[in-house]
């Protein structure tokens, strides 16, 4: 834990703030200095306060508590650098949710491999609520991802990651193979 950090010093010390008769007793400046040692680590974390939001240079137990900011779960089973990424691009990746390359920058940030969506660009719509879709043309995407390790990528995670990111219309397939 960053407060119990020992020999934080102050950049204030609180006796030398005090008036000089207080600063000649012996009582008053152990007193602040026992308050200094208390808010030293607070004063150190207010002075780095920016790069505690930062999400490239945060601290690691930090940084599952920005993402939740911007609404992303981390895994811990990621590498450090993804996970710094993943946070670094939330907001960006919500502005493009929905299209073809917000899929692929999703998912390729997520698992850091090459990823290829193909669209056939398909739609379709009925008059009747709850009716059958007509004609064939269904839309559909096929996400193919290539990673280092296939056997690493959880398959059923990713495909709850695809559903989430696509629109809910369009059914998909998933293929994830080695690079």
């Amino acid at each position: 834990m960053r407060g119990t950090t020992p020999g934080i010093p102050t950049p204030y010390p609180l006796g030398t703030l005090m008036p000089a008769v207080y600063q000649e007793d012996p009582f008053t400046m152990r007193w602040t200095a026992g308050l200094d040692d208390i808010l030293a680590p607070i004063i150190s974390t207010l002075d780095c306060l920016e790069a505690y939001l930062d999400p490239l240079v945060a601290p690691t137990d930090f940084l599952e508590w920005l993402a939740s900011w911007v609404g992303i779960t981390l895994d811990p089973k990621w590498p450090l650098d993804r996970s710094r990424r993943a946070v670094t691009q939330a907001v960006e990746l919500y502005r493009m949710r929905g299209t073809v390359a917000g899929l692929r920058a999703y998912v390729e940030v997520l698992t850091g491999g090459e990823v290829e969506v193909a669209d056939n660009g398909g739609a379709a719509w009925s008059t009747t609520p709850g009716a059958d879709l007509p004609g064939e043309d269904t839309p559909r995407l096929a996400v193919r991802i290539r990673v280092d390790d296939p056997d690493r990528v959880s398959t059923s995670l990713l495909d709850a990651l695809v559903t989430a990111a696509k629109p809910a219309h369009v059914i998909h397939r998933l293929e994830v193979t080695r690079r």
